[in-house]
């Protein structure tokens, strides 16, 4: 970790820089500008390869021209040192500044200074990771030799990248220079690639394409290319053209399985091309081959992990309408991701495996709950409950605390209490999460009767609430103007030996209109430098109301439970008084307190100050 005493040095000079910059002329040039200020502040020696990022990182990265003016002083004054360079571009990279590492990436080779390759392959992949595809293969194309150095995987992503972008012209000119320099595919490169090349070219153009990978280094799954293939020239109409590809990808080695070939047959079949289908579906079973799950599961996880969702969820429904196996951990996944973006999806992949007598992990069946709800598919939503229902599914407080959590967020306050009753009837006590959620839906949907109902239920149950509880209905009782509710509760709590924090009195203290009983309330609480608002919030409404006498009285109290408890009230007065707009009813509160309640020297110093005079 940098030093204080370096970061302070780099901010100071970065501040200096910027200041000089917005206070020149126009016409001013940067490198003067730099070399001035650098001069002035007479920091020329002590600047260092070290401070040269954290100078940019302070204050001038949004001003890419002062960051290039500054980058290139820094290398000259380096003797043009490859090795500082990739110092300052590595802190930058370090801290996520991407775009100017590629304005000064630029500066460096222009001044003909090595940039390490680790740089541009760490940039690539943030580019990638950023969905910069353009970016990524901009930097790859400054030299072909970068293409070797920073290896297979990260060329195979900034292909897909590409193709994915629509950017296929990029995608051509990587593709050659990777076959070229003999750069090995991977499966979801290639496939990605040449599935999306081939709706745009002739279909001979696409087997050339295949030809020429084949001469080099391959290390993909070729039924898995094919499908991808097959199934693209297919959503493109080529229906006839997917037919005449199962033989020559055989002929190449690009072998295609069972589902492929029914890809074709259910193409054929939505034409009622009858007899199509049937010639499908006999070279199917003399050339097919059985598709193997784990083929696809690496496949559809890399998918996912690149966040490929479209055509992840595209191959899961191919794969599921034909009833091919399935790993349950891979549906898992695609049920979670397609409900991110496709509920109906999600919904298919859901089906089937309740269908194949697999039930979701709890966390799967979480994360579907709560995309349905988000994107208001409660219709969904109630589904899988039935659903899940149906076969026993719900065995524990956990399952369905999910349920209540999502139909009571989604509003569905009677749907959430029906889940509650239910858990009742199969011997499943609710715990005190699934009535403090039930009890926040009501209270939010402004249901107080209810709320207070299921307060009575819950403690008949011999549950017993705890802080979060008492928080929920006392600011709900404060909000409706029910004071003495609320305070009748704020005793129970305190019976029961549950500990107030400010979120429970603060409500009740800007609700309660005689200023005495709040400070009996509060006084009655035990004292502790973590509850400084609640006093604080009280002292401020007492100044408005000029009872200055009310707020001795309550600091003398406070002082008798705890004099730290004390200090720490004048401490958040008096910051409070030097940054509000109008501190002088403060001021004049904090000016009544007697000497013997400890006011702080330094408060008494400031209070006297130029600055406080009212």
């Amino acid at each position: 970790m940098m030093s204080q005493s370096l970061a302070e040095r780099a901010s100071s000079i970065s501040r200096d820089l910027l200041d000089s910059a917005n206070n020149s002329t126009p016409t001013a040039a940067l490198n003067k500008i730099v070399d001035l200020t650098i001069n002035r502040l007479e920091c020329r020696d002590s600047m260092t390869p070290p401070l040269v990022a954290p100078v940019i990182n302070r204050h001038l990265l949004k001003q890419p021209s002062l960051s290039a003016a500054f980058f290139n002083w820094a290398s000259h004054r380096f003797c043009g040192s490859s090795g500082s360079c990739h110092s300052v571009f590595k802190s930058l990279y370090d801290s996520g500044q991407f775009m100017i590492m590629d304005k000064l990436i630029k500066e460096a080779e222009s001044r003909r200074l090595t940039v390490d390759t680790s740089i541009y392959g760490s940039m690539t992949a943030a580019y990638v990771k950023n969905g910069k595809s353009h970016e990524a293969f901009c930097i790859l194309a400054r030299d072909g030799s970068l293409i070797e150095s920073v290896g297979a995987e990260l060329c195979n992503l900034v292909l897909v990248g590409l193709v994915s972008d629509g950017l296929v012209d990029s995608a051509i000119k990587l593709f050659h220079e990777m076959v070229a320099r003999r750069v090995s595919f991977s499966t979801l490169g290639l496939g990605l690639f040449v599935s999306k090349y081939c709706t745009n070219v002739e279909l001979g153009e696409t087997f050339e394409l295949l030809d020429e990978v084949r001469k080099g280094f391959l290390e993909v799954d070729e039924s898995v290319v094919a499908i991808l293939i097959i199934h693209e020239l297919c959503k493109a109409g080529r229906i006839s053209e997917a037919f005449s590809a199962l033989d020559e990808l055989r002929s190449r080695g690009f072998k295609p399985d069972f589902m492929a070939y029914r890809i074709v047959a259910e193409a054929y079949r939505s034409k009622r091309y009858v007899a199509e289908v049937h010639e499908v579906l006999k070279k199917k079973r003399k050339f097919g081959v059985a598709p193997r799950a784990t083929d696809y599961r690496q496949f559809i996880f890399d998918l996912i992990s690149e966040g490929r969702m479209t055509e992840a969820i595209e191959l899961g429904e191919v794969i599921v309408s034909g009833n091919f196996p399935f790993e349950d951990d891979v549906l898992g996944s695609l049920i979670e991701s397609a409900s991110a973006i496709n509920s109906s999806s999600a919904m298919i992949f859901f089906e089937h495996m309740i269908g194949k007598d697999k039930l979701p992990a709890l966390s799967t069946f979480n994360i579907l709950c709560r995309n349905l709800r988000t994107h208001d598919k409660l219709e969904d939503l109630s589904k899988v409950f039935q659903t899940l229902s149906s076969i026993d599914y719900f065995i524990d407080v956990e399952s369905y605390r999910v349920m209540i959590l999502h139909f009571s967020a989604a509003g569905r306050v009677r749907d959430a209490y029906d889940i509650l009753r239910a858990m009742k009837r199969k011997g499943i006590e609710p715990d005190i999460s699934c009535y403090n959620i039930l009890m926040e839906a009501c209270c939010k949907e402004d249901l107080l009767k209810p709320a207070k109902k299921l307060w009575d239920k819950m403690f008949a149950n011999g549950v017993t609430g705890n802080l979060k509880t008492y928080n929920i209905l006392i600011n709900k009782l404060v909000e409706e103007g029910q004071f003495d509710d609320a305070q009748t509760l704020l005793n129970h709590m305190l019976m029961k030996r549950v500990l107030p924090d400010a979120n429970t009195v603060t409500p009740l203290l800007e609700g309660l209109c005689h200023f005495l009983t709040a400070s009996e309330l509060l006084c009655g609480l035990l004292g502790s430098p973590s509850n400084l608002e609640p006093h604080v919030i009280l002292l401020k409404c007492i100044a408005e109301a000029r009872q200055f006498h009310v707020a001795i009285e309550h600091m003398k109290n406070v002082m008798d439970i705890s004099p730290s408890l004390l200090e720490g009230i004048y401490k958040e007065l008096l910051a409070w008084a030097s940054s509000c707009s109008d501190p002088d009813l403060i001021i004049q509160l904090l000016r009544q307190m007697p000497t013997d309640l400890n006011v702080p020297i330094q408060c008494s110093q400031l209070l006297s100050s130029k600055q406080f005079y009212v």
